[in-house]
């Protein structure tokens, strides 16, 4: 288990500015200290595919993924400091999180993810195209991501939504949206 320092060390910038993107259905607020333990059982769900196989004991797994997520939220708000860590709640119920950079001319969704029960809905969806409209309507040139290799499904919802690939290497494709290209048929 994560110890209470490194607890402590998980914070996020203090923001009073309402998010950038708007959702129908979903609301979306900064995340802050109260929200760690929500977004680390999200992290857990991420990767519990990928740690099936792996043959170490339940509490040996959930020690590893704490610290995968304090390392990868570390490494996050290093590079992207002016990045907006947002929860997505539903019902007055977080349900994912959404890292987006919009401070450039090319926005980059650095991290998406809902809980498991509310995926394959739509909401993928209705969530990409609200943060494509609100990219266009400020006017930038195009917003990047990143998606593991293995991780069809989401490639084929950002290609859908008029994602392409840019490069293909290692464990992650990028893609970019061109935001001066006509939208895609969008999901409701």
């Amino acid at each position: 288990m994560m110890r209470p320092d490194e607890v402590a060390s998980i914070t996020f910038a203090s923001r009073l500015d309402q998010p950038a993107v708007t959702v129908t259905g979903m609301s979306l607020r900064h995340a802050t200290r109260a929200d760690v333990p929500f977004l680390m059982e999200l992290y857990r769900s991420f990767r519990v595919d990928e740690m099936a196989p792996v043959p170490w004991s339940p509490e040996q797994k959930h020690a590893f993924l704490e610290q995968q997520f304090l390392l990868q939220h570390r490494h996050y708000t290093a590079v992207f400091p002016e990045a907006e860590f947002l929860v997505i709640e539903i019902g007055g119920r977080p349900v994912g999180r959404l890292y987006l950079d919009n401070k450039q001319e090319n926005w980059l969704i650095v991290d998406i993810g809902l809980l498991p029960e509310w995926r394959r809905q739509g909401r993928g969806s209705v969530l990409i195209s609200a943060i494509q409209d609100q990219a266009k309507a400020s006017g930038a040139a195009a917003i990047s991501l990143h998606v593991e290799q293995r991780n069809f499904r989401a490639q084929a919802l950002y290609t859908r939504l008029g994602f392409r690939v840019t490069n293909d290497a290692g464990t992650h494709i990028h893609m970019e949206w061109d935001a001066s290209r006509p939208s895609q048929a969008r999901l409701a």
